[in-house]
């Protein structure tokens, strides 16, 4: 019996100092996420026939991101862009925005001007880790700052996974723009007064998230205690990048929104994210939320499974939070 006891000891105690290892490897893997994904290729020319102009940026901390501006291309039916709006449409973990903007920029430029980004390390922008919206936040940011220089007022963000994770993170740490004191550089110092004021963020649609990062990223490994080994190499991953991403997790900062307008979607189908896991984001946003779930979506798959759907919510939510900021 004892001896059962310590051999049974032993083998936990190898298990323990063995996970080491494995949470590092998992950790640096979900630092250098793939740049781009392979069907992408095949949307070379969807994504020319799209028009627009390739630019590039600087995010607040210094990266160099890659983007795609649409210009607005109104559809008929009374509805006029304007100028002093835009949408900033934010991708997911893995390859770059061109999947987004070749699925949902026809549509979001009938609304608004869209300005598609590559978030750090991923597409045509900069080498740096991928941290799952802790400083993905500082690329939305930049992105920010280069749509004002160029005259834009209110901005809605539209994100899927990882992008809506971060749209939603953004809002909270860097403001809504209403608050002149969170618009100040990172590194602390006065704006000047040359300087363009910030977009006001005034909606955002957030598809395809989970209130914790461990939960999609341990469904998506399917190793039993996947949830718990994903959350041991959040812990490495943390150490490796000077700050924790699960800080910045849907779960603590949906509810610092307040009033700004939010749609969350969720694809009944999404074998990442349980539907438990959707409601209780849900539970957890400010009230007056929207939420649409879409009956055989898998993860991000929402808008082409049912386009009308997700066009009739996000589009009215759009609208009519612009339509509400102006003047």
């Amino acid at each position: 019996m004892i001896r059962r006891a310590l051999a049974m000891t032993a083998a936990l105690g190898a298990a323990v100092i063995s996970i080491g290892p494995v949470t590092d490897r998992l950790a640096r893997r979900l630092m250098a996420a793939p740049r781009q994904l392979p069907e992408e290729a095949a949307m070379a020319t969807l994504l020319d026939g799209l028009g627009g102009e390739v630019v590039r940026l600087r995010s607040r901390d210094g990266v160099g991101l890659a983007g795609r501006w649409l210009a607005a291309d109104p559809a008929a039916g009374g509805w006029e862009p304007d100028p002093g709006e835009a949408i900033l449409l934010l991708h997911g973990y893995s390859g770059s925005v061109t999947p987004d903007v070749v699925d949902l920029g026809p549509f979001l430029r009938t609304i608004a001007g869209v300005l598609a980004l590559d978030f750090r390390g991923h597409g045509g922008s900069d080498d740096a880790p991928t941290t799952f919206g802790l400083h993905e936040v500082e690329d939305v940011a930049g992105a920010l700052a280069w749509l004002g220089e160029r005259g834009v007022r209110r901005v809605a963000l539209v994100g899927s996974s990882m992008g809506g994770i971060t749209a939603i993170a953004a809002t909270a740490i860097l403001g809504d723009g209403r608050l002149a004191a969170a618009d100040l550089p990172a590194d602390g110092s006065a704006a000047t007064a040359a300087e363009a004021p910030r977009p006001r963020i005034v909606a955002i649609v957030a598809d395809a998230v989970s209130p914790e990062l461990a939960v999609v990223v341990g469904r998506r490994l399917g190793l039993p205690f996947g949830v718990w080994l994903a959350d041991r190499a959040f812990s490495r991953l943390a150490r490796l990048v000077g700050g924790d991403p699960r800080a910045t997790q849907p779960i603590a900062t949906v509810g610092l929104l307040e009033d700004v307008p939010l749609l969350l979607v969720h694809g009944a189908a999404d074998p990442l994210i349980p539907e438990r896991a959707a409601a209780r984001l849900v539970a957890m946003a400010p009230e007056g939320t929207r939420h649409l779930v879409v009956a055989g979506a898998g993860h991000g798959e929402a808008h082409r499974v049912d386009a009308v759907a997700w066009e009739a919510e996000a589009g009215d939510l759009l609208r009519s939070a612009f339509r509400g900021t102006r003047g």
